[in-house]
C-alpha cells in the first residue's frame, strides 16, 4: 500500500510538471525598456497664440512672444551626450509633444512649460535613441520609431508603453504615417503595416534597395521613396505594388522631401549636379512636370496656399506654382536656413537660421532678426518651429 501510494504521488506530480505549459519571459534589454513618469494630469490647455516655438539646434525646446518680444520658457532634456536637435515637435490640444535625442519624450504645457509626464526609450547616455522624429498622434496614441530597432506606441495621456515592435534595422529615423486606422513606417529595406491599435504587424513588404522616404497618402493609397531614385505607389491593404516612378539616374534620397495634395505627389531628389522637383500624378505615376536646380541641391519643401516653398543648400529661397511647375518667386538669402517653413497671417515667412529666428518678408525680401541667439555653434544639423495657433 505504501509502495502504491509513493507511485501515485509520483505520477501526479509528473502530470503537474509536464501537463502545464509555463510562461517564459524574455527580459527586456536596457535599450529597450520604457519608463514613465506622471509629474502632472494631463489637460486640454489653450493656446498661447502670440507665442511660436523653437525647437533650437542645441536640443532645447524654446517658447518665444512674437509680440513682446522675449522667451517666455525654456525646457531641455534630462540629459544628452551632445547638443543636438535632430528632432521636431507636435502641438495637440494645447499640449507639446517633444521627443529628444536621448529617448526622452515630454508632454508639456504650452502656456506655461510645465511637464505633464515623462517617458524614456532605454537608457543609453552616449548616442542618439531618436532621430528625425515628429511624434504621430491619433486616437490618444503616439507613434514613434527609434534608433534601437524599435517602434513604440505610447498612451498620450501619461505617457506609458501601449505596444511596441521590433524592426529590420535600428537607423529609424523617417517619420511614420497614420492612415485608415495603420500605422504605416519603414525600416532597412522593409516596408510595415500595423493595426494602429493594437501593434498586430499587418504585413511587411521586402524590397531590393532600402526604403528611405517618408510615407505620405493621398487618402486611396502609400506613396513611398527607396533611397536610390524610385517611387512606389502601393496598396494600404496588402502593400502591393500600383506603379512606380523613377526619377532621373544620377539624382536619388527624396527622405522627408516629398508632399502630397489633390491626388498629386511633389517631391525632390539630390544629385551632383542637377536637383530636380517633380510632380506626378497619384493614380497613374505620370510625370506632369519638373523644376530642375542646376548646380544646387534642395534642402526642404512644404506645401501653402497651393505653392510649392523651399530653400536650397545655397541659400536660395523659391516658390514654385503647383500647377506648372513654374518658379514663382525667388530670393538669395543672407542667411542660412536649417529648419522648416512657418507661415503667419501676413506677407512673411518664419525659418531659423544658425544665428536667428528670422520672418522673412514676401514682399520686400528683407530677413528680419526676430530672436537673435547669443552664441553661434558651427555646422548646426537642425532646427524646428511651431507657431501657435
Amino acid at each position: 500500500m505504501k509502495k502504491t501510494l509513493i507511485t501515485l504521488l509520483f505520477v501526479f506530480s509528473l502530470i503537474n510538471i509536464f501537463g502545464q505549459t509555463p510562461t517564459i519571459t524574455a527580459p527586456e534589454k536596457p535599450n529597450d525598456v520604457v519608463t514613465n513618469k506622471v509629474i502632472n494630469p494631463i489637460t486640454k490647455v489653450p493656446l498661447d497664440e502670440t507665442s511660436i516655438l523653437i525647437y533650437d539646434y542645441d536640443g532645447s525646446l524654446i517658447s518665444f512672444d512674437l509680440e513682446a518680444e522675449r522667451i517666455n520658457w525654456t525646457v531641455k532634456a534630462t540629459d544628452a551626450y551632445t547638443e543636438m536637435c535632430a528632432n521636431k515637435i507636435t502641438l495637440q490640444d494645447g499640449v507639446v509633444y517633444i521627443p529628444f535625442i536621448n529617448g526622452e519624450i515630454f508632454a508639456i504645457d504650452n502656456q506655461s512649460g510645465d511637464v505633464f509626464w515623462k517617458t524614456r526609450i532605454g537608457n543609453i547616455t552616449d548616442q542618439i535613441v531618436l532621430k528625425n522624429q515628429i511624434p504621430t498622434i491619433n486616437n490618444g496614441k503616439l507613434y514613434i520609431t527609434a534608433q534601437n530597432n524599435n517602434i513604440y506606441a505610447l498612451n498620450i495621456k501619461n505617457g506609458s508603453l501601449l505596444w511596441s515592435y521590433k524592426l529590420d534595422s535600428p537607423n529609424n529615423d523617417i517619420p511614420v504615417l497614420f492612415f485608415d486606422n495603420k500605422i504605416f513606417t519603414q525600416s532597412g529595406t522593409s516596408f510595415y503595416s500595423f493595426e494602429a491599435n493594437t501593434g498586430k504587424l499587418l504585413n511587411q513588404k521586402t524590397f531590393q534597395e532600402a526604403i528611405y522616404g517618408k510615407p505620405v497618402t493621398d487618402g486611396e493609397n502609400i506613396f513611398i521613396a527607396n533611397e536610390k531614385n524610385i517611387l512606389f505607389a502601393l496598396s494600404p491593404d496588402k502593400l502591393d505594388i500600383l506603379w512606380e516612378f523613377k526619377l532621373d539616374e544620377n539624382q536619388h534620397s527624396v527622405k522627408e522631401r516629398i508632399v502630397c495634395k489633390d491626388k498629386k505627389i511633389y517631391l525632390a531628389a539630390q544629385g551632383e549636379e542637377v536637383s530636380s522637383i517633380y510632380a506626378v500624378d497619384s493614380k497613374t505615376g505620370t510625370q506632369l512636370w519638373k523644376t530642375d536646380f542646376k548646380g544646387d541641391n534642395v534642402e526642404y519643401i512644404t506645401e501653402e496656399s497651393d505653392n510649392l516653398w523651399g530653400y536650397t543648400r545655397k541659400k536660395k529661397l523659391f516658390q514654385i506654382d503647383l500647377s506648372n511647375g513654374e518658379i514663382a518667386s525667388e530670393a538669395k538669402l543672407t542667411t542660412n536656413p536649417i529648419s522648416n517653413f512657418e507661415f503667419p497671417i501676413d506677407d512673411s515667412l518664419f525659418y531659423y537660421s544658425d544665428a536667428a529666428l528670422i520672418q522673412f518678408d514676401l514682399k520686400t525680401k528683407d530677413e528680419n532678426e526676430v530672436y537673435l541667439r547669443t552664441t553661434i555653434k558651427d555646422d548646426p544639423y537642425s532646427a524646428y518651429l511651431k507657431i501657435i495657433r
